[in-house]
């Protein structure tokens, strides 16, 4: 006999859903406060061998999470292809875009490790893990990003656009932001190394998944070199390293569905102060990441539908 769930097992979901629109409208204000004519333009700057070549790009990296992934699985005896798991790997990927919750890929991960006939436990643990390596790689390039932060902080009346700035400090105040992301981040390393008993005695499967993180995080800096040198903005791979990985640990609060509008503002506004980027290359930076991260991937699309359903019929069996 099934039940409705209780209340308070919605809030979290609902509370994603309000932060994404209100983190969507923001973008959105910040966006007619800059000019989409100037923003449009940027993009438009950008010529079509980069956009390919940054695309073809991102779908390695999407390939290298999925080897990840597998790595991990297999370390655990766990019995399937790397075919098979990097079918759902982009299922997952593709149901993150549109679940209400920062996980949401992870279980469509799940039901198709039970669709594989795989444990259960060992799935979830496995997924877990996942995340842990690719928390620990991001966490390793945030020193690069050190030096911009201490710039920034020696030159605080120095700014590329002064009336976003205000807009910025006016609606994420500083002190309180960095101290949540501080808390949740202890939260989830805490939670995560309990969950992580198991690869802790198997360092060569952790090593082989942190050596693939570094491909994937290659990939995601790679890019986003590329798309502001498309936009005749130099700046070096090591600062775009370190920066991203600060956007990384922001789009990490379980605010909005998939970082919808977290991550285009956190990206914008730490490349304008900390990189002297203008506000318009940023956001058009951050708006194409976001959409070649969703081109990449559609193909999860024709895996999904086959993987829900079995999961559901092998439970009731």
């Amino acid at each position: 006999m099934s039940s409705m769930p209780p209340p308070k097992s919605r809030r979290p979901n609902l509370l994603r859903i309000i932060g994404s629109g209100l983190t969507i409208a923001l973008l959105i204000y910040l966006l007619s406060q800059q000019g989409w004519e100037v923003i449009w333009l940027a993009v438009q700057t950008i010529s079509w061998p980069v956009l390919v070549l940054t695309f073809a790009i991102m779908i390695v990296s999407r390939l290298a999470v999925s080897a990840r992934w597998h790595v991990l699985l297999r370390s655990a005896n766990m019995e399937i292809s790397l075919t098979n798991s990097t079918k759902i790997t982009f299922a997952g990927l593709f149901a993150t875009n549109f679940l209400p919750t920062t996980i949401g890929g992870d279980v469509v991960r799940l039901a198709g490790a039970i669709q594989q006939n795989l444990d259960g436990t060992i799935a979830a643990a496995s997924l877990i893990a996942d995340r842990l390596v690719g928390l620990t790689g991001m966490a390793l390039a945030i020193p690069f990003g050190i030096p911009s932060i201490i710039a920034y902080t020696q030159q605080l009346s120095v700014f590329p656009e002064g009336e976003t700035r205000w807009v910025f400090s006016s609606a994420v105040p500083s002190s309180k932001w960095w101290r949540r992301i501080w808390d949740k981040g202890w939260h989830i390393l805490h939670q995560l190394f309990e969950a992580l008993k198991f690869w802790i005695t198997q360092p060569t499967a952790l090593i082989k998944a942190l050596a693939i993180t570094g491909i994937h995080m290659v990939c995601f800096f790679s890019i986003i070199t590329l798309l502001f040198r498309g936009l005749h903005v130099d700046i070096p791979f090591y600062q775009v390293a370190g920066l991203y990985s600060l956007v990384y640990l922001v789009t990490l609060l379980p605010i909005s569905i998939n970082g919808y509008g977290l991550q285009e503002i956190s990206l914008s506004y730490v490349f304008s102060v900390l990189a002297g980027v203008s506000f318009a290359n940023a956001v058009a930076v951050a708006l194409l990441f976001r959409t070649l991260t969703m081109l990449a991937s559609l193909p999860g699309a024709l895996f999904l539908p086959g993987i829900l359903p079995d999961a559901k019929a092998k439970k009731i069996n």
